[in-house]
């Protein structure tokens, strides 16, 4: 009888659950893609049930069902803390407990109860989760594996090495110390919402200058040459109180926070540069240590910390690892795929085969896909226009569309797992066009303008445009864009978002303001055949093989699922054709009733 393994993630954010079938991955996907809601925190139900859909079980045919952290553990964190600053921390104990006391504890009785499952319930700590969702899916007979993130049960920050089918974690640094907890510190004071928008910041930082980062040293934070770190409590109110900082905080900088949606000043952006320079230089520090300690050639990277695309790629550039893999999972959703694969190496003891060449996360394509049938079925019983087409006449048809400046939603294959679009619910353009950028942030995407694009390359065409030595098939690493495709400009630099109307490159929808670029390597043999060959169509085409690549929402809302998903948030943009599978569907052509405003989408 096969062996399957049900993980959970949930009640901190990003609930998901994964499914592996005999060491396996047969499915993962974020319960926020079915309900619509970001950041979804509650029990995955969808997300399980999906799961099981996928794999054509049902609970009974379970063998195991692993929960991603160690609720006990984490309770005693939350008690401690707020005892240890009582009575300032009674607001935040008063709303914190009753949660725990009526459900998080309970945990094992949960999961058997919303499921009817009456096996076993397992527990793995949250970094071990972590680890776990890096190595296992990892090309990599052994490495070296770091995990960095907001906190855990206690830990923050932990190391240690994985080889064949173990892993040990060596060392760890404890709550309230924390690079996660500093990077979000940030993220609020500038005015973004914690959890959620600390990519903002990353993408905020090459506006500003790293004028704070001997300030944030002397007094935020003592860092070591070895990469441990302690944060001064002093300026922080996470432990205790409702908010990231505090007045000392605000004192220390000359300001209150910034009230959302506000303007973004010149002090906001040289923040965001300062705290991304600090999180880049603790993360160099840590690597080579981890380095000296292990002597492994190979890192894997998980942890909320491991989305921060800038640091990664710096970590690989000039740091001492010969290759890195990072989870494209890598927050706590991961958790719930690493959860399920500790309990297949670990628990169970079976053997790990690694080439060192070949990852086992198959490309992350693990969310559900929609037939044609489907899709022709929901068109036509909802009277959408539209046309279907054969494979080489839509690819050949959007490649037209794309070097046409149209601006297309993407939807084909599996979903992906994790919070990067990879070609299968994107939007995407035409990387050439110098007003790409502003006309997707603001008539498609509705979001702040400074934000980057991603570009999609030919895996073997990436080295002609951007200086990387390695594949980024997640969209996990930054690579700067080669000189031979950057213009030359001897004007003198403006300031802040008047940087944004330099035209940097031949591929300026894609090349940020400091000519970086967050990109996605796509091979021939990825699982979504469709997205290489409509890149190498374009390619012929114009004799480039680049794209922009983002993903396939709108501000406030989760990355599409369904078709029905798709089709709404077509209408309520200004994109102008969504392809689904065989289908493509004009604007120009779709009844205007079915129209709605941007004003729909809570901001974020």
């Amino acid at each position: 009888m096969p062996i399957y393994i049900l993980g959970i993630s949930c009640f901190y954010h990003d609930a998901a659950a994964a499914l592996i079938k005999d060491g396996e991955i047969i499915a993962a996907a974020q319960e926020e893609r079915f309900t619509r809601k970001k950041h979804d925190f509650n029990f995955p139900e969808n997300a399980i049930r999906y799961c099981l859909n996928e794999a054509g079980i049902e609970t009974r045919d379970l063998s195991f069902v692993v929960f991603y952290d160690k609720p006990l553990l984490k309770f005693e964190r939350i008690l401690l803390t707020y005892c240890s600053y009582a009575p300032k921390g009674f607001m935040s104990f008063n709303k914190a407990v009753p949660l725990w006391l009526k459900e998080r504890l309970w945990m094992s009785s949960l999961i058997s109860e919303k499921l009817n499952y009456e096996g076993k319930v397992f527990f793995t700590e949250h970094h071990e989760s972590h680890a776990s969702s890096a190595f296992y899916p990892s090309p990599f007979k052994e490495a070296a594996i770091l995990t960095m993130d907001g906190v855990g049960e206690w830990a923050t920050t932990s190391f240690g090495v994985g080889k064949d089918n173990d892993l040990e974690l060596l060392y760890e640094i404890k709550f309230p110390h924390s690079l996660g907890l500093l990077y979000s510190a940030f993220t609020y004071y500038t005015g973004f919402k914690v959890n959620s928008a600390e990519y903002k910041v990353m993408g905020l930082a090459p506006y500003g200058e790293p004028k704070y980062v001997g300030l944030i040293l002397k007094e935020l934070i003592d860092l070591k040459e070895d990469g441990s770190f302690k944060l001064n409590m002093k300026y922080f109110n996470y432990c205790a109180g409702l908010t990231m900082t505090n007045k000392d905080f605000d004192k220390l900088f000359g300001r209150p926070p910034r009230k959302p949606e506000t303007k973004i000043t010149q002090l906001d952006m040289d923040l965001a540069r300062s705290v991304q320079a600090v999180t880049e230089e603790m993360m160099l520090r840590s690597a080579r240590y981890i380095h000296k300690i292990t002597g492994q050639k190979n890192l894997c990277l998980a942890g909320g910390v491991a989305l921060n695309c800038v640091a990664n790629g710096k970590v690989l550039r000039e740091g001492p690892f010969e290759n890195i893999w990072i989870q494209p999972s890598a927050g706590d959703a991961g958790g719930a795929l690493g959860a399920a694969l500790r309990i297949w190496y670990k628990y169970l003891g079976n053997k790990r085969s690694a080439d060192n060449i070949h990852d086992f996360q198959k490309g992350s394509y693990l969310g559900p896909e929609y037939t044609d049938s489907y899709i022709e079925n929901y068109l036509k019983t909802s009277n959408i226009p539209h046309t279907k087409l054969g494979r080489q006449e839509l690819l050949k048809t959007v490649a037209g569309y794309i070097s046409n400046e149209k601006v297309i939603g993407w939807f084909q294959g599996r979903m992906e797992f994790g919070p990067r679009a990879l070609g299968a619910r994107s939007i995407i353009g035409d990387a050439r066009s110098p007003v790409m950028q502003s006309r997707m942030n603001l008539k498609i995407k509705y979001r702040e303008s400074f934000r980057p694009f991603a570009p999609s390359v030919l895996a073997e065409r990436a080295k002609d445009y951007f200086d990387i030595k390695s594949e980024s098939p997640y969209m996990l690493l930054v690579a700067d864009v080669n000189k031979d495709h950057l213009k030359k400009d001897n004007s003198r630099e403006p300031e802040g978002f008047d940087r944004l109307k330099i035209i940097r490159s031949d591929i300026p929808a894609v090349t940020h303001v400091d000519s970086s670029a967050r990109l996605q390597t796509v091979s021939k043999d990825t699982p979504n055949g469709a997205y290489y060959e409509l890149i190498n169509e374009l390619y012929k085409n114009t004799n480039c093989p680049v794209i922009i690549n983002t993903s396939f929402n709108v501000r406030g809302e989760p990355i599409v699922a369904s078709p029905q998903d798709a089709y709404r948030c077509f209408m309520r943009t200004e994109m102008d054709y969504l392809v689904m599978e065989s289908f493509v569907l004009d604007r120009k052509l779709q009844p205007k009733q079915n129209t709605e405003t941007k004003q729909y989408f809570e901001l974020d």
